[in-house]
């Protein structure tokens, strides 16, 4: 049995997908806080049960029986993340599951200028401390949020963001692909895989090239100083931690902590990574 947390998400959901292309569909479970948004996968013969972070008892239930454990982080920050995945980390251990992988992330580093790092690096230290085999799949920064930094430059034509520095924008269904086949193939990382990333690291001046050459029309690049940026962001309506956590991405951008490139992503897929081309491309025509 393989399980899967976060199911019903972008990388979850995806990663159950492939699971289901080699494996049959009575030996993939999947813990989610909606069973109902799982109906399709349990009409499939995949094992639905109900899951929550907050509710360990509900985890232990969920994992029973798993020989591996298919973390994917929460969608949280600071001590609240961290508290998250200690829980899923204890109820694995209750439930005697044999292996957990943990969706981490490249840079993840206790001395990282942006927060999920940090957090990444914390959950990695419960992973240690378990005694159990364990993985950290240090993915690639996602290519999605790079889009949805450009999404009012699609319209502007001007990319008015922060200075920042190369990133290997990653996509889901890459990393997808890689992640099942870890789960199903005997390839096999103890502790933190290489960068799981993208074939390039693009600043966003590489970016304005490529989505003119996407478009045919002129994409300008406009750095905004730090502080503009955040008063923008609040005036937009988001909170002040989400402000300071956006910021920090440039930040740790422009110390290099994700522009490392490697070939392990490729080799896992046996295929080059989607360019960041192709992504802009197929976002945008739909």
């Amino acid at each position: 049995m393989i399980t899967v947390t976060g199911a019903t998400g972008k990388l979850g959901r995806r990663t159950v997908e492939r699971l289901l292309e080699r494996v049959p569909a009575d030996r993939v479970g999947v813990s989610v806080r909606d069973p109902h948004k799982a109906q399709d996968l349990a009409d499939r013969g995949v094992r639905v049960r109900q899951g929550s972070f907050d509710d360990p008892a509900s985890l232990v239930h969920a994992f029973e029986g798993a020989e591996q454990l298919l973390l994917v982080s929460l969608d949280r920050t600071g001590q609240e993340c961290v508290t998250g995945h200690r829980a899923a980390i204890d109820a694995a251990v209750r439930a005697g599951v044999g292996r957990i992988l943990y969706t981490s992330q490249m840079g993840a580093a206790h001395d990282s200028r942006f927060q999920a790092c940090r957090d990444h690096a914390r959950t990695e230290d419960l992973l240690r401390a378990t005694g159990l085999p364990w993985t950290a799949l240090r993915n690639g920064f996602y290519a999605s949020s790079a889009l949805q930094f450009l999404e009012s430059a699609r319209h502007t034509g001007d990319i008015a963001l922060p200075a920042d520095g190369p990133v290997a924008w990653t996509g889901h269904d890459d990393l997808a692909d890689a992640t099942a086949t870890i789960l199903t193939e005997k390839t096999r990382f103890e502790g933190p895989t290489p960068p799981l990333t993208g074939p390039a690291a693009l600043d966003f001046d590489t970016v304005a090239e490529i989505a003119s050459r996407a478009t045919g029309r002129p994409f300008t690049r406009t750095v905004v100083p730090d502080d503009a940026f955040r008063e923008q962001t609040l005036a937009h309506g988001a909170p002040a931690p989400i402000a300071d956590l956006l910021l920090s991405i440039f930040a740790a951008a422009r110390d290099g902590e994700f522009a490392a490139v490697d070939s392990t992503l490729a080799e896992l897929i046996e295929r080059k990574p989607t360019t960041f081309l192709s992504q802009l491309e197929r976002a945008w025509a739909e």
